[in-house]
């Protein structure tokens, strides 16, 4: 166990060796069996105080945080384990939830939902005998109804879809109307709805060339990236330096990337910004009330988790340049690790011009490169994709954004019938409406542990003696004093956006120093708050929430949300209504891409962006990128070719 107990830092992601080691104990000591299920095995990461105090002199328990589930009980259990003293330090049952769906779940229910007589029936209606080209989704199942309760019965909702041919795309042919039941802790089909054949469309949906015929373009000449004496960032272990950007990388099953104690170093001193920051839920609610996609509302992490669907990245593929990969490390249902190879990628990117001037009197000109660190992981839910980026620019700005591409979830109609509720992308095939909302929490430290936000909005003001000529306005400070105060929209009518700011610290003009949060493109909920998915995602209603630090406040839906008919997460802590002015807050940021589809996103969707900003708003004395090194000729040069 010597190995195991010596991390190189209290925040390292768990290796596979101490994966592996805390089922072992928890088997151990708890003389688990068969029936015994690993969701998650994740580090237990200590209180932040005492990271913030540790030395590699000091000596830190190590922990894993486990999530299991007993099919013979029925039950989901957590437990904590001890790696460095090697025993379970505490195992409690979570009563009245559901753990995520595991990918052992995941895959069974292909075969299960293909070997069960009345599902097969009712593909042979719509003219199918070939079972094996059927492929099937496992939706987690929403709640629809008490039988739902996540007390009584572990289920999924399992969509089919037909190939015409081995790797051809499915989603081209979806079975309308065919709704299928799997009771995942017995592994057993419990029920078979048919609500009525729509034919298949007829159209393939193809986007690879091998199976399209299509011809890549010859005009595209290739682009090299190229860094001659390698990359400006230094890693040791999961610590990243970059320039003047300090930070650690984390991993985990369920949130996937996560970044710890970012901070900027300045005039020789390392100033906190962000304690730790990640994704905290996202969630997919789809519009269409039709039998097949009404309960399509997912929340792809408290229902999956995402690290372990992370996809393993290709150099040249999905990041260009000089990259430096990170391994991530999950567990399968027997709690033997799974390392996924090159998880994470963090390169650098010249992102055009960062600051720019021509005296136009001299004929003098500066101009600056503006560049960034680019920290990736992209992941596979089903049919879809989601990038998830991080970048830190040289003018100290913090952006966070996530990609959405990959296939559209379907639905079949009638051929020469409109939809009512998505868009025809072929005949017989639409894509229903959906939106997609993801919460990001970031536990602030703005130069210091107690901070402030404050709303900012523009006002124009009344003609009047202070406004003469109708050219006046002002910028409008409202201090957020407690969680009642601190549910907000965007408003880009007054250009609203939010300052994190440190009272006790003031800048050069004696304002307090702040980073901002800058909103990009959002849209609110168009579910119902009362409906059906209304109150399982209550945090989708407000963009911004500011709440105090709670280690246990993780999660935005609340920790388990699969199958739970809602009232869980951010609605239920804000309800104390505690004070948040100069104190340790957390900033949860959740921001919603609205996807009416288009014929466009078919058979394979172009890449969507969505995010936000965190910028320097005081933070600085000046602009700190003004010591960004002039560029090199060779490298800016027009070359023309006669």
């Amino acid at each position: 166990m010597t190995a195991l107990a010596t991390a190189t830092h209290p925040l390292e992601p768990l290796t596979a060796e101490e994966v592996g080691e805390a089922a072992r104990i928890l088997k151990s000591e708890r003389a688990l069996g068969e029936a015994w299920r690993f969701v998650f095995v994740m580090l237990h990461e200590p209180p932040k105080d005492a990271v913030r105090g540790w030395t590699p002199a000091t000596a830190l328990p190590r922990e894993a945080f486990v999530v299991l589930r007993d099919r013979e009980s029925r039950g989901t259990y957590e437990a904590i384990v001890s790696l460095t003293g090697e025993a379970v330090v505490s195992f409690v049952r979570r009563d009245g939830f559901q753990a995520p769906i595991t990918m052992e779940e995941f895959m069974a229910c292909e075969e299960l939902v293909q070997a069960d007589p009345r599902w097969q029936e009712a593909v042979r209606r719509r003219g199918v005998e070939d079972f094996s080209l059927c492929m099937l989704d496992p939706w987690a199942s929403s709640y629809t109804c008490v039988e739902d309760d996540p007390g009584s019965r572990r289920i999924a909702r399992p969509l089919t879809w037909v190939r015409s041919e081995p790797g051809d795309n499915g989603y081209a042919r979806p079975v309308e109307g065919l709704i299928v039941l799997v009771d995942l802790d017995a592994l057993e089909v419990v029920e078979v709805i048919d609500h009525g054949v729509v034919p298949l469309p007829p159209e393939p949906g193809n986007y690879v060339p091998e199976m399209t015929g299509t011809e890549a373009r010859a005009d595209v000449k290739p682009i090299a990236i190229t860094q001659p004496e390698g990359a400006s960032f230094s890693v040791d272990g999961h610590a990243v330096t970059w320039q003047k950007w300090r930070l650690r990388i984390g991993f985990s099953a369920k949130e996937g990337l996560v970044l710890h104690e970012l901070g900027y170093e300045d005039q020789g001193r390392l100033r906190p910004i962000l304690r730790r920051a990640s994704l905290s839920e996202m969630y997919v609610p789809y519009g269409d009330p039709s039998p097949t996609h009404r309960f399509k509302n997912v929340f792809d992490m408290g229902e999956y988790g995402i690290g372990w669907l992370a996809n393993p990245l290709s150099l040249g593929c999905d990041c260009l340049g000089e990259i430096r990969y990170f391994d991530g490390v999950v567990n399968d249902q027997d709690g033997n690790a799974v390392t996924i190879p090159n998880a994470i990628c963090m390169h650098e990117e010249d992102y055009g011009i960062g600051w720019k001037h021509t005296d136009f009197r001299t004929e003098e000109v500066e101009v600056r490169r503006l560049r960034r660190l680019v920290i990736s992981t992209i992941v596979t839910v089903g049919n879809y994709e989601y990038g998830y980026f991080w970048y830190l620019y040289t003018d100290g700005t913090i952006e966070y954004e996530v990609k959405l591409t990959g296939v559209l979830s379907t639905g079949a109609i009638a051929v020469g019938e409109q939809p009512k509720h998505g868009t025809l992308l072929a005949p017989g095939l639409y894509g229903p409406h959906h939106q997609h909302f993801f919460c990001v929490r970031m536990d602030m430290e703005v130069d210091g542990e107690a901070n402030t936000v404050v709303e900012m909005d523009s006002e124009p003001l009344p003609l009047g003696p202070d406004n003469p000529v109708g050219t006046a306005w002002i910028t409008r400070r409202t201090p957020i004093e407690r969680e009642a105060d601190g549910h907000r929209v965007v408003d880009p009518n007054r250009a609203r956006y939010w300052r994190i700011e440190n009272p006790s610290v003031a800048n050069a003009v004696g304002d307090p120093v702040a980073y901002k949060l800058e909103p990009g493109a959002n849209v609110m909920p168009m579910a119902h708050p009362t409906g059906q998915q209304g109150p399982r995602a209550g945090f989708m209603y407000r963009h911004l929430w500011v709440t105090p630090y709670d280690p246990s406040e993780r999660y935005a839906a609340g920790d388990y949300p699969n199958q739970h008919p809602g009232g869980e997460g951010m609605a239920r802590w804000t309800e104390a209504n505690r004070p948040v002015d100069d104190t340790d807050v957390v900033v949860w940021y959740s921001f919603g891409a609205h996807h009416v589809t288009r014929p466009e996103d078919w058979p394979v969707m172009p890449v969507q962006h969505i995010g936000f900003k965190l910028k320097p708003s005081g933070f600085f004395d000046r602009n700190p990128a003004l010591d960004m090194p002039r560029s090199e000729p060779q490298h800016c040069a027009h070359v023309s070719t006669p």
